[in-house]
């Protein structure tokens, strides 16, 4: 039963009331379809065993790693983890999952087990919609120049992730391996740090709808995503902002301007859409063609995700 439907900017989001017992598919089918992400209600999702049962209705194989994700968490169990871990202060801009990767997930899944006392809201937003909202140079610039992302991952000690962590394991031969596969160019530096390029598309064209459409995360590596005053002091104790932990460039390796960055996070605002959990929600996005974020909370939040 169709609860309501939301629109912002070119973003739609169905909410579907849904019972323990109905065939999750066909609840979501059509809206999944047309408009890329949908929220269904009332299933009682209470933690990771009836989430991966929804998850698992769905099917598609589910994502059991994060390796070579940029982004803490933490694995609940086979196939689930928890969402982003990062400060509940802070927001999490809008972004598509793994975009900087090689291979990504087609499917995202979100549950909310434990719902924060304020906020703590998944925004979409839809990226053939962000993408017609750029300035026509901006646009132009990003289609044909693509995203140069970087990684200085530390050995043990340092800003960020470790590589260690970052690619599960603590074989450097593994690591070389998986980077090499992934078409990235790496090298290992004196004090046992590894820096990371990846070189890719910043639109791409969806595989079912044949729409191209925004698919990088170059706003969000780049500092000016951070809160100002943390910027300048990352900025201050490194020599280079290739230093940092995740830095981007254009794909020609040209710095990415400030303007070009703002335009884009303009066109992310105008089509924010966001609802507030209930406790047992299940969210289902089409990475390809929805942004997802977290904005920031009070009090507990506990959201489940799957990947497949």
């Amino acid at each position: 039963m169709l609860i309501e439907k939301l629109t912002q900017g070119g973003t739609t989001m169905a909410v579907v009331g849904v019972r323990p017992g109905d065939d999750l598919v066909a609840c979501a089918g059509e809206h999944l379809a047309r408009d890329g992400v949908v929220l269904l209600r009332g299933l009682g999702i209470d933690g990771s065993e009836r989430f991966h049962e929804a998850v698992s209705a769905f099917g598609g194989s589910l994502i059991n790693s994060y390796r070579g994700g940029n982004t803490p968490r933490t694995t609940v169990s086979e196939g689930v983890f928890t969402s982003t871990e990062y400060p509940a202060r802070y927001e999490i801009t809008l972004h598509n999952e793994m975009s900087y990767a090689h291979r990504w997930p087609s499917r995202l899944f979100f549950s909310c087990v434990d719902a924060a006392d304020t906020g703590g809201a998944t925004p979409v937003c839809d990226g053939g919609a962000l993408l017609a909202g750029l300035s026509p140079d901006v646009r132009e610039r990003f289609e044909t120049r693509g995203v140069l992302y970087r990684t200085h991952l530390h050995g043990g000690a340092g800003l960020g992730k470790s590589w260690q962590q970052t690619f599960e394991t603590s074989d450097p031969a593994t690591v070389e391996e998986f980077l090499r596969s992934s078409g990235a160019e790496f090298s290992w530096t004196a004090e046992g740090a590894l820096r990371v390029s990846q070189r890719r598309p910043a639109v791409r064209r969806h595989p079912d709808t044949g729409a191209v459409v925004w698919f990088n995360q170059a706003d969000q590596w780049h500092p000016s995503n951070l809160p100002e005053d943390e910027a300048e002091l990352l900025l201050s104790v490194v020599d280079d902002e290739a230093d940092l932990p995740h830095s981007v460039a254009y794909g020609d390796g040209s710095p990415i301007p400030a303007a070009d960055l703002a335009d884009v996070r303009k066109a992310q605002r105008a089509g924010k859409l966001a609802m507030p959990w209930h406790e047992g929600d299940l969210m289902v996005v089409d990475n390809m063609r929805v942004l997802h974020g977290r904005e920031p909370f009070t009090g507990s939040r506990r959201v489940l995700v799957s990947m497949t």
